[in-house]
């Protein structure tokens, strides 16, 4: 479903010396989708979906915060990402992983997690503010990754929730992210990351590394290191 855009035309007829011809004036301000596709977490509590249900093209993203090469993935398609999202031509579900936490990284992953499945969450009643947007989670994807400390303690509340006011995420989420409210206890992540490797397992039992994409439609594992990857599976 493509964004639609509302405007005010105003047709106005000029005739100019022995030149006659039409000019349009168009006055107002645009404005985008009033519902967009929007975030939500899976049934099984340990995916993300940014995107519409119904999206043509369903792709599922297995990442840890602390993986280099997730953090290229981003950089490199994040910004298509978020257009195809947006357009409602894509919906990519996010399945975190926290594989690469130790003692010295002061639980980085599992906060990064966290912060994920806490932007997802819709306001509360009466905040008059819904869910976050499938794009603005994806440019909120897209500042983590970019601030990635491999190794290290990672962002801590304040500048996730820095990073999620960049992306526009909704002033609720922000709040919830800047006051270190979690979604998921540190049971719930462990449950996490043995349900997302047992599903990134069964994609690919030889390689069960990340990033992986898996194209939910066609069932397979998608080479992501050939440049034109997206494209082709948009045009598909």
């Amino acid at each position: 479903m493509r964004s639609k855009l509302v405007v005010v035309v105003v047709a106005a007829v000029a005739l100019i010396g022995a030149v006659s011809g039409c000019t349009r004036a168009v006055s107002g301000t645009a404005q985008g989708d009033p519902n967009p596709p929007r975030v939500a977490v899976t049934e099984d509590s340990f995916g993300i979906r940014a995107g519409l249900e119904d999206a043509p093209v369903q792709l599922e993203i297995y990442t840890e915060p602390q993986c280099t090469h997730c953090a290229d993935l981003q950089h490199e398609f994040g910004d298509q990402f978020a257009y195809y999202i947006g357009t409602g031509q894509l919906a990519v579900t996010y399945r975190p992983m926290t594989f690469l936490d130790s003692p010295d990284t002061d639980g980085h992953s599992a906060r990064v997690a966290n912060a994920m499945f806490v932007a997802a969450t819709p306001g509360g009643e009466g905040d008059g503010e819904v869910a976050t947007t499938g794009r603005q989670f994806q440019h909120f994807v897209e500042q983590l990754w970019a601030h990635q400390e491999p190794g290290g303690t990672g962002p801590d509340d304040s500048r996730i929730a820095d990073f999620a006011r960049a992306a526009d995420v909704p002033g609720f989420q922000v709040r919830q992210l800047e006051s270190g409210v979690t979604e998921k206890s540190s049971s719930d992540l462990a449950d996490m990351e043995s349900t997302n490797f047992e599903f990134l397992y069964e994609v690919d039992p030889l390689n069960t590394g990340t990033p992986t994409v898996f194209d939910l439609n066609a069932g397979e594992k998608l080479d992501i290191y050939d440049d034109d990857w997206l494209t082709k599976v948009m045009e598909s």
